[in-house]
């Protein structure tokens, strides 16, 4: 019969919160980001939104809007 290792019962023990809690940590992060870019794309009208990555990782969000003039509306302002 194998003897029980508390020690290695305990590092596994908190292998395993480690992994699922960064899991967890990710997908809050992913969730957060995607819900920034949803916001700056439902106030544009005419524009960019840019997502820049580092790593692998979302790191900035830039919105670029553009105001476009139509040339009837131009004429009689």
């Amino acid at each position: 019969m194998k003897s029980v290792d508390n020690n290695d019962i305990l590092s596994r023990y908190l292998y395993m919160n480690a992994t699922q809690a960064k899991k967890e940590s990710d997908a809050g992060e992913k969730t957060r980001w995607l819900e920034i870019v949803r916001r700056q794309v439902g106030s544009l009208r005419f524009g960019v939104v840019q997502i820049v990555v580092h790593d692998s990782q979302v790191t900035q969000i830039e919105k670029t809007e553009r105001v476009r003039l139509d040339k009837s509306r131009a004429n009689t302002i």
